[in-house]
């Protein structure tokens, strides 16, 4: 099986895990029964070992063509085949909308439907347990068939007869105008339990599920300009959500790469302290509260679990779980020779100290607009804030977690001097405690110091480390963080710096940015990367902030966001990266893209004229 496009995949999830469904029906990226739980269906990292799970049209004379939609408002999947002797369409989703109970369904379901004319079809089920290190079983059962392996058993049920194929399930049939096919692939609590459902039950759980996403969807508070956009990138956000814990994951997926070929293949199904921060910023600002609370405790979990002069580590297990350690899986090829494979990430124990700056934001932001935070949580806001007065000097990797050793890094240092800032806002919102002295007196230290070696007279633009001359893309948070007016003189000028083609020393290509010029500044990695889809967003809102008084400003900020808008996919849904070719890159979906996209949008739309103002400061 040839791979497909990144691009070219839906995901459907239940908030506990995803499965990445390509144009042409199979299901080639799936772990069950969490999201960082060992994959069932790997093709997308393998397409010989990894298994797939693929319901299509048979092959034949007739050409067919391939489309996808979600329905509306929903994290519900279509997929429709069409060609001159028919018309089919599959709906693929995993039921949501009841908390998870013994005996409930878990897992996802397809049913394909005939709608026009007639269709062959072919269903071929073949797992891979975990990461096709595992052998499994198979039984054919009245109703379908088991899967086991050493570690977790499966059920796939169906209407139509199915037949085993060494350690493969399989079934062909041809459908006609109205009729349908179901397939219900679950797991199993134990070995003698039931497998399928009934009509009326599948019906039940397909409404739940529709209704669930539609009620939930109906909250946001958004109604601007990219309704529609913004509405899927927020459907994205809340299906990387873990309902048991109310951790947010920075991606769904593992290993694939930021370039083709390359080795720079990384973990994402975890959860960032900054990611999740800026998640639960872009989630208050379109009115979904709840998420913000599911995080809050999460994170408050965490800190009780710090020892005396201890600091938070950059990420965690979506159940907290602290050792993230990276393995490679050198016997997988990769998505399209890409390797390693890697399960966990190496980075868990870096220092990055910008991650005290988005997570106090954030914080802030909650304790203002949502609901006062408790005296226990401030004890621990306070402890942290005292570790970043005694450690905000030292060098650290950073937001783009490099592996080539430790560096002062401009923005890392702009985030701790937001921790200070916010931390000091809400000891006076709420006449918390604090030393306040020490506070004030650091927070005036760290400006100066940025400014002082943070800013290149050469390049005449704030630059990535201090003493340095190399432009980051991450300078343009500069004014969303309020740490400098978007008109300052400086900030206009590392704008234009930024703005120039890589050719004459910025970051840009055609609108789109690069986080930074890995040629000019060696990362510890080899090969090259795609521009960064979040750092485009964050230009589009740099530039808002910048020409709130001036037309032509915001005319080219809109101009940048909507030609940005056009490098999603038929979903609208955005990886990580975008390659020369304009291709999908990196993990996906990614959180940064979505969340960085909602923020651009609200803000940009407020700018052109779009009601309220919406910025949340």
């Amino acid at each position: 099986m040839a791979y497909l496009p990144i691009e070219d995949y839906g995901v459907i999830g239940n908030m506990r895990t995803v499965a990445l469904v390509g144009k042409t029906g199979s299901v080639d990226f799936f772990c069950f029964p969490d999201f960082d739980s060992p994959s069932v269906f790997a093709a997308l990292l393998d397409d010989r070992k990894g298994g797939s799970f693929r319901l299509c049209p048979v092959d034949g004379d007739q050409q067919v063509a391939h489309k996808q939609l979600y329905w509306p408002d929903t994290n519900v999947l279509l997929t429709r085949f069409l060609s001159e002797a028919g018309v089919a369409e599959v709906v693929d989703y995993m039921p949501i909308g009841e908390k998870r109970r013994a005996g409930g369904f878990h897992g996802l379901i397809r049913k394909v439907r005939c709608v026009r004319g007639e269709m062959k079809m072919r269903m071929e089920c073949e797992p891979a347990f975990n990461y096709a290190r595992d052998a499994h079983d198979v039984e054919m059962v009245p109703g379908g068939a088991k899967f086991r392996s050493a570690k977790l058993r499966m059920a796939l049920a169906s209407d139509q007869k199915l037949t085993r194929n060494a350690h493969a399930v399989v079934s062909e049939f041809v459908l006609q105008e109205g009729q349908s096919a179901s397939f219900e692939l679950h797991g199993l609590d134990r070995d003698d339990a039931p497998i399928g459902l009934s009509v009326e039950q599948a019906e039940e759980l397909f409404r739940r599920t529709v209704d669930f996403w539609r009620h939930w969807l109906s909250s946001c508070t958004y109604a601007g300009r990219w309704r529609e956009t913004v509405y899927r990138s927020a459907l994205v956000l809340k299906l990387l959500t873990y309902e048991p814990t109310g951790a947010i994951v920075a991606a769904p997926t593992t290993s694939l790469p930021e370039h083709i070929g390359g080795p720079r293949n990384w973990d994402y199904r975890y959860t960032w302290i900054r990611d999740a921060a800026f998640t639960l910023y872009s989630f208050m600002k379109i009115g979904f509260t709840d998420e913000a609370a599911a995080f809050m405790e999460w994170l408050h979990q965490r800190c009780l679990e710090l020892g005396e002069g201890a600091a938070l580590q950059i990420m965690y297990g979506i159940r907290g779980e602290h050792d993230l350690r990276e393995e490679e899986l050198t016997y997988l090829d990769g998505y399209r020779g890409s390797k390693p494979v890697r399960v966990g990430n190496g980075a868990y124990d870096q220092l990055q100290l910008d991650i005290y700056g988005e997570l106090m934001d954030s914080v802030y932001l909650y304790n203002k607009h949502v609901t006062p935070i408790s005296w226990e949580l401030w004890t621990y806001v306070r402890r942290l804030t005292n570790w970043v007065c005694d450690h905000w000097q030292d060098k650290d990797e950073a937001i783009w977690e490099v592996r080539s050793g430790p560096q002062e890094f401009t923005y890392s240092k702009v985030m701790c001097w937001v921790a200070l800032d916010r931390a000091l806002r809400i000891a006076d919102q709420r006449a918390f405690p604090a030393d306040w002295r020490r506070w004030f007196h650091l927070r005036d230290d760290i400006y100066e110091r940025i400014m002082h070696k943070g800013w290149s007279d050469k390049r005449h633009a704030f630059v990535q480390y201090f003493g340095g001359d190399v432009l980051d893309a991450s300078a343009l948070v500069m004014p969303l963080v309020f740490f400098v007016s978007p008109r300052d003189p400086r900030m206009l000028s590392t704008l234009d710096a930024i703005a120039k083609p890589r050719a004459q020393g910025g970051l840009m290509s055609d609108g789109l940015v690069y986080r930074y010029d890995a040629s000019q500044t060696p990362d510890g990695l080899q090969g090259a990367e795609g521009t960064f889809n979040m750092c485009t967003f964050w230009l589009v809102d740099a530039m808002t902030r910048a020409g709130a008084r001036e037309p032509d400003k915001l005319y080219e900020a809109r101009l940048i966001f909507e030609k940005m808008l056009g490098y999603s996919n038929h979903l609208g849904l955005f990886s990580e990266q975008i390659g020369a070719r304009g291709e999908a890159l990196g993990n996906y979906p990614q959180a940064l893209t979505h969340l960085a996209l909602i923020s651009a949008a609200v803000n940009l739309d407020q700018a052109l004229g779009g009601g309220p103002k919406a910025v949340m400061e």
